[in-house]
């Protein structure tokens, strides 16, 4: 997953929540603009502790797991 996928799994799961842009930002201090920015894949800058407020703000959390030595399904579709 690559970061503007990344920012369109968060709209989708803030959609899916009924939260509006406007809700999440000033919930989380931060304009809506770079929420939007950032769910369209073109805030490079948004940092990662904002990107932290936004997903436990959803309900989520960020875990970091060990990589397998197989490769996803994903890689193995990209790979054609």
């Amino acid at each position: 997953m690559d970061f503007q996928e990344f920012g369109l799994a968060i709209a989708k799961l803030r959609k899916i929540k009924k939260i509006s842009q406007k809700e999440l930002a000033e919930n989380i201090g931060i304009s809506r603009a770079t929420l939007s920015s950032f769910e369209n894949g073109r805030a490079v800058d948004i940092g990662f502790r904002k990107v932290l407020h936004i997903t436990d703000y959803l309900g989520y959390t960020l875990d970091l797991k060990e990589k397998s030595r197989f490769p996803t399904f994903e890689e193995l579709k990209n790979d054609r």
